[in-house]
């Protein structure tokens, strides 16, 4: 089926759905804006402190001008091309050789040349790095573990070289909760393993969580492997770097748990323990790694024997579209309870697929209703959470699942985040305005 048959097969017009539900009154919108205490690291030094970091790190098991291998590949860090450059640089001073390799799973196609465009799309490039990047799905077995007999692999290019140093942000996974989550240890696990590495994790994820095979795996890969530290970025709710650090080997699971106990902190949330509907405006792998952050969402529907987050809780999402750098993978789609059309026609399936079949969870990319439009969408989700009272209902819109700065919020949250210290009312609400269906109007911040 062609995509624009998809689309016309899958999407319910406005108009049934209008008469199905009534056209109900919709609530007023204002503008809302949470109050942040942040201090990032200035563009202009990133690089500069990235080599600082790097300088810390235990290099003397390194022999002089050996080779060191940069992991990388984690969608959405700011600053990313110049933080490895600024690794490189380090390096490079030093007196070694270092090199990129994609650290990804199975992302860009499964496949070496996709990968390597991936990096290219994440603005590291080889000239932009000052490096080599070597790019190649091999993998080597480098050991099992000792209870469950499990392969543990490594790519063949990182493995073969004098030591080994993953860059990547530390912050909450959206599979499952545990001492370490995203970060080094997990680059080293899943990233580094590419597409076999990542399948093996989580095909036996599903029986053995996450939360004890990536500490168990890590220590392995560190005593298998010439890891001489990594690199952790921690960004603040601006998504801005807020923390580079060098982490030894000895570090890469109790620094990690520090770390991450830090962005928890500060990772950006919604703002309201309750919401009855909540709108975003797209969702993409560079926003979460299940296109809708499920620390955000309070849903982790597609995770087996992971429990859910505690909150916020809502009862629909509606979801707009797809991130431009997603390509179509729609990975995550079903936390969303209705989507707009749009997402089916940018939707690339068998990426998608591939991502879901990789990490086990299927369940997260089935299709939820389609509907033509945004009014189409929000009357559809209003319409099955009971009686809505425009006045007293909780409607929360949000450009996606990181960018939670300026928020569009109902009168009723508006009202709420009047008498809170965290919460700043920029608009006040005023009726919803629609051109040919789709919402009007922006958010009014850059950090939107």
């Amino acid at each position: 089926m062609e995509g624009n048959d998809a689309v016309e097969a899958l999407s319910v017009p406005e108009e049934t759905i209008l008469e199905a539900c009534g056209d109900p009154p919709l609530p007023e919108m204002g503008v809302i804006e949470q109050v942040w205490d942040t201090d990032p690291i200035p563009d202009d030094e990133v690089r500069e402190r990235a080599a600082a970091a790097a300088e810390t790190l235990p290099l003397e098991s390194v022999p002089e001008g050996g080779e060191i291998a940069l992991g990388v590949g984690s969608r959405g860090i700011a600053n990313l091309s110049e933080i490895v450059a600024g690794v490189g640089d380090a390096l490079s001073g030093a007196g070694y050789t270092p090199f990129v390799f994609p650290a990804m799973g199975s992302h860009g196609g499964a496949t070496g040349d996709g990968q390597r465009e991936m990096l290219n799309e994440l603005g590291v490039t080889e000239e932009a790095i000052g490096c080599e990047i070597r790019s190649s799905m091999e993998v080597v077995e480098v050991g099992r573990t000792p209870e469950r007999d499990v392969p543990v692999v490594a790519d063949a290019n990182a493995a073969a070289a004098d030591g080994i140093v993953p860059i990547n942000r530390v912050k909450p996974h959206t599979d499952f909760d545990g001492v370490v989550e995203s970060g080094l240890s997990k680059m080293l696990v899943i990233g580094m393993g590419k597409q076999r590495g990542a399948k093996i994790a989580h095909e036996w994820a599903v029986d053995w969580s996450f939360r004890e095979m990536i500490p168990e795996i890590t220590e392995q890969l560190l005593s298998e492997l010439p890891v001489v530290g990594g690199v952790a970025i921690v960004e603040d709710q601006h998504d801005d770097t807020s923390i580079l650090e060098g982490v030894p080997p000895s570090g890469f699971l109790d620094r990690e748990a520090e770390l991450l106990e830090t962005a928890y902190e500060i990772m950006p949330k919604i703002p309201f323990e309750a919401v009855d509907v909540a709108v975003f405006d797209r969702q993409g792998k560079d926003v979460s790694g299940q296109g809708l952050d499920t620390n955000v969402i309070g849903r982790r529907p597609f995770a087996i024997n992971e429990p859910e987050p505690e909150s916020p809780r809502i009862k629909r999402i509606y979801v707009r579209g797809l991130t431009e750098t997603t390509h179509g993978n729609a990975m995550g789609v079903g936390s969303a309870d209705v989507i707009h059309e749009d997402i089916v026609a940018e939707l690339d399936a068998p990426t998608t697929l591939i991502n879901a079949l990789t990490a086990s969870t299927i369940r997260g990319v089935r299709l939820p209703p389609v509907v033509e439009t945004d009014r189409a969408g929000l009357v559809a989700a209003l319409s099955t959470i009971g009686v809505v009272d425009t006045d007293t209902v909780r409607v929360l819109r949000a450009p996606d699942t990181m960018r939670l700065h300026r928020l569009r919020a109902s009168p009723a949250l508006v009202e709420e985040a009047r008498s809170r210290e965290d919460l700043r009312v920029v608009a006040e609400p005023s009726p919803i305005e629609f051109e040919d269906g789709a919402f009007a109007g922006g958010y009014g911040d850059d950090h939107a």
